[in-house]
């Protein structure tokens, strides 16, 4: 599926992208003994012949409004089936010139998405499953979520995957890190200063570089 576009009053009654899309797939619809679509809602009890299917949403996260994950039930004559994960793209631009300002491009995990930061309480709510497509999209989020978790600590020593160039012309690929508060920033040497910030560096695949440490020896 390619991307929907859409302006604000298409949203109604809704004003952020996850309440729109949190309400977009969770639904139910009545069917008859064709498969064909039946207008005007589900009646209770079910006529003869008649059947429903829908999704439900369990559980969801809209990462800084570009990335919508979440655990989605399939539901079929009210029973749930095994819960598999969303990922669905989001543009979200409240002041756009033209009006649009949402649009978003959904898959589900078995597509392979790229984008792969599926938060833990999403990803613990999923059935199992044997797509070999979803396994390693799972996998990959895990991986992510191992590498958010490294505490980046004053002083330390990391090792990038490739080097980067930054605006003033240095190019490198080993830094240590400064820590002031919440700021982390990174120096060229260990007793340097800080010159450099790197957007996202906690979910970068770098390597933590080992130090060696010179102890005194004290001789009586």
């Amino acid at each position: 599926m390619g991307w929907l576009s859409m302006p604000l009053s298409s949203m109604h009654p809704h004003s952020t992208p996850k309440e729109y899309l949190d309400a977009q797939f969770t639904f139910e619809h009545a069917y008859d003994a064709e498969g064909k679509r039946i207008e005007g809602g589900v009646a209770n009890p079910l006529p003869a012949g008649v059947s429903t299917r829908g999704l439900r949403v369990i559980a969801s996260s809209c990462l800084r409004n570009k990335v919508w994950y979440a655990a989605i039930a399939p539901l079929e004559n009210g029973k749930a089936g095994p819960v598999f994960a969303a990922v669905v793209l989001v543009r979200w631009n409240p002041r756009a010139s033209d009006g649009y300002v949402f649009a978003y491009k959904d898959m589900d995990e078995t597509a392979g998405p790229f984008e792969c930061e599926c938060p833990e309480r999403i990803l613990r709510l999923l059935d199992p499953t044997e797509n070999h497509a979803a396994l390693v999209w799972r996998r990959r989020c895990i991986r992510n979520l191992m590498r958010e978790s490294r505490k980046l600590e004053d002083g330390m020593q990391i090792r990038l995957p490739t080097k980067i160039r930054f605006t003033d012309g240095y190019e490198g690929d080993v830094f240590f890190i400064r820590k002031q508060g919440r700021k982390t920033t990174l120096a060229l040497t260990a007793d340097g200063p800080p010159r450099y910030r790197i957007g996202n560096l906690a979910r970068m695949n770098f390597t933590i570089v080992p130090q060696t440490r010179v102890h005194k020896t004290l001789f009586g």
